[in-house]
């Protein structure tokens, strides 16, 4: 039975819901262990449809929801993160629903009229369920790919054409006529400037398991010069190369120099922007970020950088030193001799404290703003946001004071701890904010920030820890380290 917090208002839209989950659970329950073959496709095909229709009434909730928003309903203050938490979806799932909802719901005009999807044809597939979401993901590429030369009435054309193939074809068939239809309507490859600041992007994947990241770079014409220009002086045989004692950083390598580099090309053009990168962090021209000269922020215990210089090895006068990966404030891993040896290129953080001895960092009551030591140590501490579940890095946090400055709450360090903005932004006393407090000594999370979810997330207030930043702690059988106050 569903609580009267899931329950919908309206009678009738309750009674429907009700039904179709009803439904849903009957013909998952169905016994067909004496089926016919045709009659199992049968049923695939039949309920494929349906699966397929309901995405369509979610974007036109979705939709509607956001002509009507209001940052006061809901403890986050914006749409995207409203979903990703109330459906446990990511918020880039979030933001693609929002989108297609811009392209394939209905819409209310200026004067209140009702106005039909960007996409109508495509939009009237999808919501008769013969559709997928392949072919609608090719279609909306396809109409935002085209030239901004192309006029309304062949935009209009091209759609209605594209719909109607997608309900005959499979998507990998309708990708080639979508291939052709884009050479037919643009046959000369003609793009303006705005057409390709369209198509920029510079996308950072996930770490992998060897700490290694894939990114995708769509670079515009200004961009691919700058790079040219980098590739042309620092990307040379010879050039940059880390594998010798002192790496050549100007000039024109010696022939022997440029023969004892084994990197390829593309490795050449790695430590090149890396190059000019760790120089433009070292000038120190970046300015600031949140109190905190822009630069690298390494996060390590006295623990482990003691055990990794005991377990050092040296070959000559090269010295390796290795360990576990330890967190940036961006959220990366890197490895402890990574980090040692870049702290000496530029005046980064190393923020090296003992489990049970923090450094003097307590202000009291006489600064409402938190010192540029004390943001080091929740770098050090929490790494990222505390709020459960998120993945925000120390980079994009404020400081958040447990107990609100205005309700008495001190400027130390372990009355501090990191929250990003849009979850910053959801602490409360009123009925949708969430509160912050200490975990008590003696719990397992002793030391750490719990927040407490409002009635209507949890109606037991449950305190809850976010671990994605300690995920040794998902599995960790005994209590993490308490965090106190000296003395």
């Amino acid at each position: 039975m569903r609580s009267s917090l899931e329950a919908v208002e309206d009678p009738a839209a309750e009674a429907a819901l009700r039904a179709l989950e009803a439904a849903a659970a009957q013909v998952s329950n169905l016994s067909t262990g004496a089926f016919t073959n045709r009659d199992r496709l049968m049923l695939i095909r039949r309920v494929e449809t349906v699966v397929r229709m309901l995405p369509a009434a979610g974007l036109e909730w979705t939709a509607q929801m956001n002509e009507q928003w209001s940052n006061t309903e809901f403890p986050a203050n914006n749409l995207v993160d409203t979903l990703a938490d109330s459906l446990r979806i990511t918020p880039a799932e979030a933001r693609a629903r929002c989108r297609a909802a811009d392209d394939l719901a209905h819409h209310v005009g200026m004067t209140g009229e009702t106005l039909a999807p960007l996409l109508s044809e495509t939009a009237a597939a999808q919501r008769a369920g013969t559709i997928a979401p392949a072919h609608v993901k090719i279609i909306r590429d396809v109409m935002h790919h085209l030239p901004v030369t192309v006029d309304a009435a062949m935009r209009a054309d091209a759609e209605v054409m594209l719909a109607g193939h997608a309900r005959e074809l499979r998507p990998d068939q309708l990708r080639k006529v979508a291939d052709k239809l884009e050479a037919l309507i643009n046959p000369d490859g003609t793009f303006t400037d705005a057409d390709r600041a369209r198509r920029r992007a510079f996308t950072m994947g996930r770490q992998g398991p060897d700490l290694m990241s894939k990114c995708t770079v769509i670079a515009d014409p200004e961009l691919r010069a700058y790079l040219e220009a980098i590739f042309a002086k620092f990307a040379k045989p010879g050039l940059l190369n880390p594998d010798d004692p002192a790496p050549l950083t100007d000039g024109d390598p010696e022939e022997a120099v440029a023969q004892r580099d084994t990197r390829n090309a593309a490795q050449r053009q790695h430590d090149a922007v890396k190059a000019v990168l760790r120089d433009s962090i070292a000038s120190g021209r970046l300015g600031q970020h949140r109190g905190l000269p822009v630069t690298v922020v390494v996060s390590m215990t006295l623990q482990e950088l003691e055990n990794a210089v005991a377990q050092a090895t040296s070959e000559g006068s090269a010295v390796t030193i290795s360990g576990p990966a330890v967190a940036t404030g961006g959220g990366a891993m890197i490895s402890i001799g990574d980090a040692i040896r870049l702290a000496s290129h530029a005046h980064h953080y190393l923020a090296i404290f003992d489990n049970h001895n923090g450094r003097p960092l307590y202000l009291g009551r006489t600064k409402r703003i938190a010192s540029p030591d004390q943001r080091i140590v929740l770098h050090a501490r929490d790494i990222g946001c505390t709020f459960p579940g998120c993945t925000k890095p120390g980079y994009l946090c404020q400081v958040h004071h447990r107990t609100d400055w205005a309700a008495g709450g001190s400027t130390d360090a372990d009355q501090l701890t990191f929250a990003c903005e849009p979850h910053h932004q959801q602490v409360g006393t009123h009925a949708t904010g969430w509160d912050t407090h200490t975990a008590a000594a003696g719990a397992r999370d002793a030391g750490r920030t719990q927040w407490i979810p409002p009635v209507h997330i949890d109606p037991a207030r449950r305190p809850r820890v976010n671990r994605y930043h300690h995920p040794a702690e998902y599995f960790a059988p005994t209590p993490p380290p308490v965090y106190r106050k000296p003395g």
